[in-house]
């Protein structure tokens, strides 16, 4: 735990926009860094005591949850921030009153189910102390944009009635709009905030233990040792060491300043423009957020508002994942081949497989969760067996480092596994594997590596804390936009112009979605985005007969890609210090490598199979497998020729005749008109084929 001087009461010096990307290191200055450690602690413990037991009810959990989320929020941002002591007091007594908000929840559950919709004054002036506190917690923690959107939903849901049809509804009193906001499950305690009390919480944490692991060295020396030799071997490193990393981790910006510290140096030493290395780390960084298994906190949320298993969202994004990595993959190897960009020297780089022998122990949770998950846990149970995994991996490594006799290790390490072996004959139970995890920390308390170590874990329970206020307040926040269209209806007018435009061409409802995700996008995060977005707009794809999973994969692919858009980008903006160049060249650069992650979703919509959905057109002929098969070859070529029109490359540089041609056969292939696959292989070939004559012409003149 990093904190000032005890009694220093100056401000640390920190941009208030960062707090959308993560608080700086520490908790604060002097005995305010200590209480707001120890709140997160507790808030860390809470959590971990949902995962295991899951007493409580839902309500109350949400309640305390957001309880905390509000507390820790006002007392960070005053440590931060305040001037003078007296100033974070006033931060935390205001935090305090959220958190006695949250905490109502529990204290009158029972009082507030006998009342439900004839709520006493004190219930009303809870819940409006509680909407105040997450607006404008929201609003000192993630800028103006996402609370004045929010702002404007309520202001519609108090006066609406007096606008023209059909943009009004019939009005709503003061108490039922507080009542279906605050204490309903509609509102600020909806489905995403349950996801954030249950769900993100605990893979954010197990996600923070795998990296203290050591987890991104070993995804760096792998990367390193499979593609640092090849052409432009750094960016393609950067590619899969970033997409590596979204396995445990589904904030993009905190793969960029992580990954990246050390990725985009290394691509600017090897010749890189400044501008494209760090567009290659955005971009390959946001990627993060669809690469199963953990792909970020909307992965949850969509399966919770789709009622399907954890297991189906993953199954149905791998496809397009693995597409829009090896589309990353392909625009540096291009742009590598334009610039005659060389990769690493032997000598610069480790051995992949060294790396996997001395680590491979940190593979153990990953693929423990991923087997969990496709058996049918559920994620809340899987999180917390590889969480618990993971802590147990920490602990006897530190443990082990103690011991002089490699022999004794072994015999450590078998014996752990004959007992982890022993208690699991009969299906794992969570007390039991807490009793291991116990008994791993009492004997690593008796050694001093371990108790370093145990300092260690106990500062990544802190951290966590402070990492879920950014997901969990925008969380709570946009359940205004859900109550009240829950409670007016109105997005059924928005998913009638979509409809509507769908009765004419189904494309151009796509274009509408999109634009509608990425605008969003541009303002806001991706979680609130994609909330909004599929709200309004994928169900009226879904009747369009988009299927439901790949209408919100839609809606959320987008929410994405606004992060790489100008002009915000933040993406971008998370690695321009690190590049030390423009952000809005960064976001340009970005948006031209991921040229072909903007088409991907487009293609999943018209070829389900890519999505390892029913429904496809192909499949009556092909079969399941057959359309699948189809589908990905489709997409690989398709985005192998929107790499080749962005990067202007393939065997040599690209005439103008020959990147319209190139486009036009992408577009083909996207299309759903007769003879447009005909059309779109046709071309392709002929792209290629002219550039290989090309190339021996160039390579005799470049003699």
């Amino acid at each position: 735990m990093q904190q000032q001087a005890e009694g220093a009461e100056q401000p640390i010096k920190v941009e208030f926009d960062n707090f959308e990307h993560g608080f700086p290191e520490g908790f604060g200055p002097g005995g305010w860094g200590h209480l707001a450690y120890a709140v997160g602690l507790v808030f860390a413990a809470f959590q971990l005591y949902v995962a295991a037991f899951n007493y409580l009810p839902s309500q109350v959990v949400r309640g305390v949850h957001v309880g905390f989320l509000i507390l820790l929020t006002f007392g960070l941002i005053g440590n931060f921030t305040a001037k003078t002591g007296f100033g974070r007091a006033v931060s935390w007594l205001v935090g305090t009153a959220g958190f006695l908000c949250g905490l109502y929840q529990w204290i009158f559950y029972a009082d507030l189910i006998a009342r439900d919709g004839d709520p006493t004054h004190t219930d009303l002036a809870v819940g409006t102390l509680l909407a105040i506190l997450i607006f404008e917690g929201t609003r000192r923690l993630m800028g103006a944009a996402l609370p004045l959107m929010c702002g404007a939903c309520l202001l519609y849901w108090f006066f609406g009635q007096y606008l023209p049809s059909p943009f009004n509804h019939r009005g709503y009193d003061f108490d039922q709009i507080v009542t279906h906001l605050s204490f309903g499950t509609e509102g600020f305690y909806g489905v995403p905030i349950y996801v954030s009390a249950t769900y993100i919480f605990l893979f954010i944490l197990f996600g923070s233990f795998l990296e203290r692991a050591g987890m991104i060295q070993l995804f760096t020396d792998v990367s390193l040792g499979l593609f640092g030799r090849t052409r432009g071997g750094p960016a393609k490193v950067a590619v899969f060491a970033s997409g590596m990393m979204g396995t445990i981790s589904g904030s993009g910006v905190a793969n960029v300043v992580t990954v990246g510290q050390f990725t985009i140096p290394l691509m600017i030493k090897f010749g890189y423009r400044r501008a494209f290395a760090a567009g290659v780390e955005a971009t390959a960084s946001m990627g993060g957020q669809i690469m199963p298994p953990v792909m970020g906190a909307v992965a949850f949320i969509m399966a919770e508002t789709l009622g399907v298993p954890y297991s189906e969202i993953v199954k149905a994004a791998v496809i397009p994942a693995v597409l829009y990595f090896a589309s990353a993959f392909w625009m540096v190897h291009l742009e590598a081949g334009k610039h005659g960009l060389v990769g690493m020297k032997r000598s610069e780089i480790p051995s992949a497989w060294k790396a996997l022998v001395a680590r491979w122990y940190l593979v153990l949770p990953l693929a423990a969760l991923v087997y969990m998950l496709f058996e049918g846990f559920t994620p809340l149970y899987a999180g917390s067996i590889g969480l618990a995994l993971t802590v147990a991996l920490i602990l006897g490594a530190s443990i082990t480092l103690g011991f002089s006799n490699t022999v004794i290790r072994y015999i450590f390490w078998i014996g752990l596994a004959l007992v982890v072996a022993a208690v699991s004959r009969k299906g794992l139970d969570i007390v039991q594997v807490g009793g291991i995890v116990a008994g791993l920390v009492v004997i690593a308390a008796l050694t001093r590596g371990g108790r370093a170590t145990l300092k260690a874990c106990r500062d990544s329970l802190a951290d966590s804390a402070k990492s879920a206020l950014t997901v969990g307040m925008a969380c709570a926040i946009v359940g205004t936009i859900i109550g009240m269209m829950t409670q007016t209806g109105v997005g059924t007018i928005f998913g009638s112009w979509i409809i509507g435009l769908g009765a004419k061409s189904l494309f151009l409802a796509l274009i509408m979605t999109m634009l509608l995700s990425i605008l969003l996008g541009t303002g806001i995060p991706t979680i609130p985005t994609y909330i909004i977005t599929a709200a309004l707009a994928a169900p009226a794809l879904a009747k369009l007969g988009v299927p439901l999973i790949a209408s919100h994969m839609f809606a959320f692919y987008y929410g994405i890609m606004a992060d790489l858009s100008p002009p915000v980008a933040l993406a971008a903006l998370a690695a321009a210090p690190i590049a030390k160049e423009n952000p809005d060249k960064i976001g340009w650069e970005a948006m031209r490598i991921a040229l072909a992650g903007y088409v991907i979703p487009f293609i999943f919509v018209y070829s389900p199979a890519l999505m390892l959905q029913n429904g496809d057109p192909m499949q009556a002929q092909l079969g399941f497998y057959g359309a699948v098969a189809l589908a990905t070859f489709k997409a690989l070529v398709a985005i192998g020729l929107f790499g080749i029109v962005a990067i202007g490359f393939l065997f040599t540089r690209l005439s103008w005749i020959e990147i319209a041609v190139a486009f036009v056969a992408a577009l083909c292939l996207l299309g759903d008109f007769r003879f447009s696959d005909t059309a779109g292989f046709t071309l392709a070939a002929a792209v290629v084929l002219w550039q290989w004559r090309q190339r021996p012409r160039d390579a005799v003149a470049a003699a």
